[in-house]
């Protein structure tokens, strides 16, 4: 299903008046619990369906910060995957529910996504971009332990804002699409970073550098 862009743009925006705090690590019951996500795309809907399923609950900012986080990484991811498929030489994953694959780039099948950079990652921005190999293995060794960890192909986009506000840069759809048609136009399977994470099992993976500074 095809989404509009500038709208998903909009309903993103909605969310940044918010703190951005979990309370919580993402865990398989929490992520249960809030599935809903995947089928409200506007903010008002989402926090009013919250209020409605969790309003009796003592821990209600819990599940209230989680659910409007995963809301809009979800919807943002969305969107940017919308972007890549745009583009003649990338194929949509076949299996929607395939947690692996999200779409191939010449025949390239990837896992897509967008990360802010790691405020305890140990280089600089500067630095970290110059070294991207380093921060790709950080990134598959640090990887979340639910649903989604695998040690497969992966495509990042990382996020850096010069005010630490990083995570805002999600919301950001015009200005990613612009730095993901860039980086399509000098794709080159070639160039593809690989790595040995598992014996006898290579990966491949790139960066996407999104910096507002």
């Amino acid at each position: 299903m095809q989404y509009s862009l500038s709208q998903i743009e909009t309903e993103l925006k909605k969310r940044l008046s918010y703190p951005y705090k979990w309370g919580r690590k993402q865990n398989d019951n929490f992520d249960k619990l809030t599935n809903f996500i995947y089928s409200t795309q506007h903010f008002e809907t989402l926090l009013a369906e919250i209020k409605k399923r969790f309003g009796d609950k003592n821990n209600y900012d819990d599940f209230f910060n989680y659910t409007i986080n995963r809301w809009y990484n979800f919807w943002s991811a969305v969107a940017v995957e919308q972007i890549f498929c745009s583009f003649p030489n990338v194929k949509p994953s076949m299996n929607s529910r395939d947690r692996l694959i999200d779409f191939s780039i010449d025949g390239a099948s990837f896992d897509h996504k967008t990360s802010v950079f790691p405020k305890n990652y140990n280089l600089p921005i500067d630095e970290a971009i110059r070294k991207t190999p380093e921060l790709i293995k950080w990134f598959y060794k640090n990887q979340s332990q639910q649903k989604r960890k695998h040690l497969k192909n992966r495509l990042y986009i990382v996020l850096y804002s010069e005010d630490d506000k990083h995570w805002k840069l999600k919301a950001e759809i015009s200005w990613l699409k612009k730095i993901i048609a860039h980086y399509m136009i000098g794709f080159n399977p070639n160039f593809l970073m690989k790595f040995s994470l598992e014996k006898d099992k290579e990966i491949i993976s790139d960066i996407i550098w999104a910096v507002k500074k």
